[in-house]
């Protein structure tokens, strides 16, 4: 556990780090050529209830908050703040911008979306609070014997093809931010991580 000083520190970047995510995956929706895995299920499961994309990524993030503290896996500031703000900001942003018409914004859109969430994820994962409730999962399942790119893999590929089945959109856009999506972020974290402090550690 770090310092309340210092984890106080880092809550401005963190939440800059996850509005820039939801702004991101706003973008990718706006673009309307597939989205990623977990995001066509939230689509998806929005298509066939009340709830919004935005609401839909806040109620799955709270199940799968309630798996890791089942799991016993470790919950930080950052994983509860995940589990809030990536989703409103995703519906505040559907909300103010209208989707486009012209083909070439939204290719544009498409492009630069995955981007704009490996910023986010650069500020957010560089801050060392926490990972988000669907990361944990896949953590969670690589200490119990699952290697974690399997774990990854199943999972999306189960929340993916779900979200198919649902409703959701899943395109050369999903394929896009599948491709793009880890060298970017990998760049990202490399310039946006906070400096390890005395007596911290890179978590495993």
């Amino acid at each position: 556990m770090l310092p309340a000083g210092r984890v106080l520190r880092r809550v401005p970047r963190l939440l800059l780090g996850l509005v820039l995510f939801g702004f991101g995956l706003g973008m990718v929706v706006l673009g309307g050529y597939g989205l990623p895995g977990w995001d066509v299920f939230h689509q998806g499961l929005a298509e066939r209830t009340p709830l919004t994309i935005g609401t839909a990524v806040i109620v799955v993030g709270v199940v799968l908050l309630i798996v890791m503290l089942v799991l016993h896996e470790p919950i930080g500031v950052g994983t509860l703040a995940n589990v809030v703000v990536i989703g409103l900001v995703l519906d505040a942003t559907l909300w103010l911008i209208d989707a486009p018409v012209n083909t070439a914004a939204r290719v544009l859109l498409t492009l630069t979306g995955p981007i704009v969430v490996a910023i986010g994820s650069g500020y957010y994962i560089g801050v060392r609070l926490g990972p988000g409730p669907r990361d944990g999962l896949m953590t969670a399942l690589d200490r119990r014997g699952v290697t974690l790119w399997k774990a990854r893999f199943g999972i999306e590929a189960v929340a993916l093809s779900s979200g198919v089945l649902l409703g959701g959109t899943a395109g050369w856009g999903t394929v896009w931010f599948l491709v793009s999506i880890g060298p970017a972020v990998q760049f990202f974290l490399r310039y946006l991580s906070v400096p390890l402090e005395p007596g911290e550690r890179v978590p495993a």
